[in-house]
């Protein structure tokens, strides 16, 4: 039996612990509307993410990993109903280094998992190495819309 072969996500060479920003997005297994609702979509009111439950606890995880880890900072996050996207600004640790970007979403998967009781996330995530101040406020911006965007999403399934 031949298996194939998974495209490589990460950029060849590139070392995932080095400072400076990184764009992530990670999914729900199956793309499952778990971690929020979009609520307000009417004449007046913007879109936003209502958050579930679930979607409460990895919040909570998101904003722990400053916490958790000193090279670390949260710079923009949303959670939608079946993906979070994040901005994750890695700093110098001191003279030892920060953890690789894997290891830190590896541990966020783990533990917001575990809360939830059964597979939570497909496997692996994707990530884009922000290079630019422009980048970072066109991914800043890309966030910030998300909720408003959620019908047009490429992640969007219908109800």
């Amino acid at each position: 039996m031949e298996y194939s072969k998974r495209k490589p996500l990460r950029l060849p060479q590139y070392d995932y612990a080095a400072p400076g920003g990184y764009f992530v997005t990670i999914c729900t297994e199956g793309r499952r509307k778990l971690l929020s609702n979009i609520v307000g979509e009417g004449l007046c009111a913007l879109p936003e993410a209502d958050l579930t439950p679930i979607g409460t606890e990895v919040e909570k995880a998101i904003l722990h990993m400053e916490t958790a880890y000193e090279s670390v900072s949260v710079d923009s996050y949303v959670i939608m109903p079946n993906h979070v996207h994040l901005v994750l600004m890695l700093h110098p640790a001191g003279g030892h280094g920060g953890p690789p970007l894997h290891q830190i979403i590896g541990r966020f998967k783990s533990y917001t998992t575990h809360l939830y009781g059964g597979q939570l996330w497909q496997r692996s995530f994707h990530d884009h190495v922000i290079r630019s101040e422009e980048d970072l406020r066109t991914v800043r911006e890309y966030i910030a819309h998300n909720p408003a965007r959620w019908r047009e999403d490429e992640l969007y399934t219908p109800e």
